[in-house]
């Protein structure tokens, strides 16, 4: 594929930018970081918008007076984009934090870790669902040096071309196999043949990208999830939900839920469909929990969604 002159210098900014990070000391770069947060989250842009239009269905401030429910509603969106500038500042650097911060800054909850590892040593696949929290990258590294020996994840395919691919590389280097949304073979196709061979999975799936997912209750509202539900139905595997969070200046925390199961009676269908919404009600118990780390400055709810 050939890039414009404008893409190609947007990826060699970026290739610049990426390293510049890695290198400064890292208050400096946790400060900038913080501070471009605090930045987008004044001129209160789209996606500011649209994060604090979603976090209102999330806490309901409707019992507040108004103002005071718009000054708290305030706190938490810059709460929220000083947590999402935390997510890109440990993303780029994360090649320089050492295994042994990564194992032990990460703090486990939720009966689900050492059963997840017991599916796969005999032979089950797993599937990690998790919502946009955190640091799933983080995460992600933290189950490869724990011993799952890779996994297998989707990703949104990124423009300009070399940018999407630097994130491949950087994420082959942690151990993940990167599928591509599109332009590749079947996402589903790939990520189910590695779930038949006993492997793990982990997909981010609060937001559906392809307009094909299934419509579920998420805060007292419809909204869409990708039918990630559907790979355990066709294969076995076992879906975990995981939430991942911060936990002070330097350490995560995250929750490994107990399976949840396939149901015995329905079509294949029906049955993706029950446990969608069961993973959904399991996102809204962790976003609850931890809502300053939810980064979602999309629209999820399809009252938000454009009819046409």
């Amino acid at each position: 594929m050939t890039e414009r002159f404008s893409e190609r210098l947007t990826g060699l900014a970026f290739r610049l930018g990426w390293s510049a990070v890695c290198r400064v000391p890292e208050p400096v770069a946790r400060w900038a970081f913080r501070t471009a947060g605090d930045i987008a989250w004044r001129r209160q842009g789209r996606g500011v918008q649209q994060l604090e239009a979603n976090l209102w269905r999330v806490i309901g401030y409707d019992d507040l007076d108004p103002e005071e429910a718009a000054a708290e509603l305030r706190a938490l969106s810059r709460e929220v984009m000083h947590s999402y500038a935390r997510f890109y500042m440990e993303e780029f650097r994360l090649q320089t934090i050492a295994a042994e911060r990564i194992l032990s800054g990460m703090h486990i909850e939720g009966p689900g870790e050492q059963y997840a590892f017991d599916q796969m040593k005999a032979g089950r696949g797993v599937i990690f669902a998790l919502p946009h929290m955190g640091s799933f990258e983080q995460a992600g590294a933290w189950i490869n040096l724990r011993g799952a020996d890779g996994f297998t994840t989707i990703a949104e395919r990124l423009k300009p071309e070399s940018v999407y691919q630097m994130y491949v590389k950087f994420r082959e280097a942690l151990g993940m196999e990167v599928v591509p949304l599109t332009g590749g073979p079947s996402p589903f196709g790939v990520v189910a043949q590695r779930l038949r061979a006993g492997r793990l999975a982990c997909l981010v799936v609060d937001r559906d990208l392809k307009e094909s997912g299934i419509e579920v209750d998420f805060f007292g509202e419809k909204a869409k999830f990708p039918a990630t539900a559907g790979l355990a139905v066709h294969t076995g595997a076992a879906l975990m939900p995981v939430a991942t969070w911060f936990e002070g200046d330097t350490g995560w925390g995250a929750h490994i839920y107990d399976e949840i199961p396939i149901p015995e009676t329905g079509d294949r269908l029906a049955k993706t469909r029950v446990m969608t919404q069961q993973l959904a009600n399991v996102f809204e118990q962790a976003i609850r929990e931890h809502p300053q780390d939810w980064h979602m400055l999309q629209k999820v709810f399809l009252a938000d969604v454009d009819p046409r």
